[in-house]
């Protein structure tokens, strides 16, 4: 495995529409993973930007109606140029503009991956939801109990928008239409930090880039490098008797000194066809 040595090589150049409460860490990750992050969402200069660029991002996560033309604009330049675009629907469902704008996007633009919590995802996969805010319901979280049932929605939701589908929390789902991977990395407290899925998407996009020819096995390293790298950031944290912002710190610390070696032997996933 050689993804995150590609992602080292090439610097893939990584346009982020995103949100304000996290665009400082997503620009820091997609350093940290062997990136480079530009965040420009003027509808003026959002074409012109992706096409200089190996991949787009496209989050909702702040949503107002001036970016929502950039993010389109974006969307549209880079696949007329077969660049990598991912979406992160965050809130999907929480409100109308929220799910109006995701569907809108998922109708004008064709995505690589889709990565969302389950709530998101599964308004993503109905036309509706139930979304806590920007967090998952409760009543939607993936266990043991339901796991083949998600991997059989996600793998009919990728069959449906052509895209890989990502779905993070407690146990991660990837799927494309064919075949899943369930990832079993990561640590509870990765949920008290904001911007944890964010700076993922971004990940994504950075690791899809540099290996276009193989999205499916990129976005399944990037989900699994992030939740190992969480496991890593929880044990520095937790030998320091520390908090909140010294795991954030040793998060993106452990993405930063990340190798595919290091991840094959951390990582915590199982195919199923």
């Amino acid at each position: 495995m050689n993804i995150i040595a590609n992602v080292r090589a090439q610097v893939p150049l990584i346009h982020c529409i995103t949100n304000y409460v996290t665009v400082n860490d997503v620009a820091n990750i997609l350093l940290a993973c062997g990136g480079s992050p530009i965040m420009a969402d003027d509808a003026q200069e959002a074409a012109e930007m992706s096409s200089i660029c190996n991949g787009t991002v496209i989050n909702i996560g702040t949503l107002n109606a001036r970016t929502v033309d950039s993010m389109i604009t974006a969307g549209k330049k880079a696949n007329e140029l077969g660049h990598i675009v991912v979406l992160d629907p965050v809130g999907a469902g929480a409100t109308t503009l929220r799910t109006e704008t995701t569907f809108r996007l998922l109708n004008e633009i064709q995505f690589s991956v889709i990565r969302g919590n389950i709530s998101e995802i599964k308004t993503v996969y109905q036309g509706s939801g139930t979304t806590k805010g920007v967090d998952a319901d409760v009543s939607d979280t993936v266990t043991e109990k339901n796991l083949e049932e998600v991997i059989t929605f996600a793998k009919q939701l990728s069959q449906k928008t052509g895209a890989i589908i990502a779905i993070t929390g407690a146990i991660d789902i990837v799927a494309d239409s064919t075949k899943a991977y369930v990832i079993r990395n990561g640590h509870a407290m990765m949920s008290k930090i904001t911007g944890t899925g964010c700076m993922l998407t971004g990940m994504v996009a950075a690791y899809c880039a540099a290996n276009p020819q193989n999205k499916l096995e990129a976005t399944v390293a990037a989900v699994s490098a992030m939740g190992y790298c969480g496991e890593i950031a929880f044990a520095k944290t937790q030998k320091e008797n520390s908090g909140t912002s010294s795991f954030r710190m040793h998060l993106i610390d452990a993405v930063s000194q990340l190798d595919d070696n290091t991840l094959l032997g951390g990582r915590n996933i199982e195919s199923r066809e």
